[in-house]
């Protein structure tokens, strides 16, 4: 069971590098208007089976201004769908689109 911190602001941001300092932090990107989003979203709950890691969701439809800020602040090129693990305040994996995997993630977490 994925527990989703939603994401709705920048400040948030800071909170997670934050957190990353002593856990590795996800961040989806998800657009509502995709279907390979929602299938990745669907794949990723399915496998989730960490309840360490804190996950964060992004409605970037709704918030396109932090999607933007996580692109610069990570210095990641913006997609969607898109997962993003920090890590000690930095981005340590990506992926977008169908190259989500919840096996190639958990290296990571």
């Amino acid at each position: 069971q994925m527990n989703w911190i939603p994401l709705t602001t920048e400040a948030q941001l800071d909170e997670i590098v934050q957190l990353s300092e002593t856990k590795p932090t996800l961040i989806f990107k998800h657009s509502t208007r995709c279907s390979i989003s929602s299938t990745a979203l669907s794949r990723l709950e399915r496998a989730w089976d960490t309840n360490e890691s804190p996950a964060y969701y992004l409605d970037l439809i709704s918030y396109r201004p932090i999607s933007i800020a996580i692109a610069e602040k990570f210095d990641i090129e913006h997609q969607s769908p898109q997962v993003l693990v920090i890590n000690q305040g930095t981005c340590s994996y990506s992926a977008t689109h169908w190259d989500i995997s919840m096996d190639e993630i958990k290296a990571f977490l």
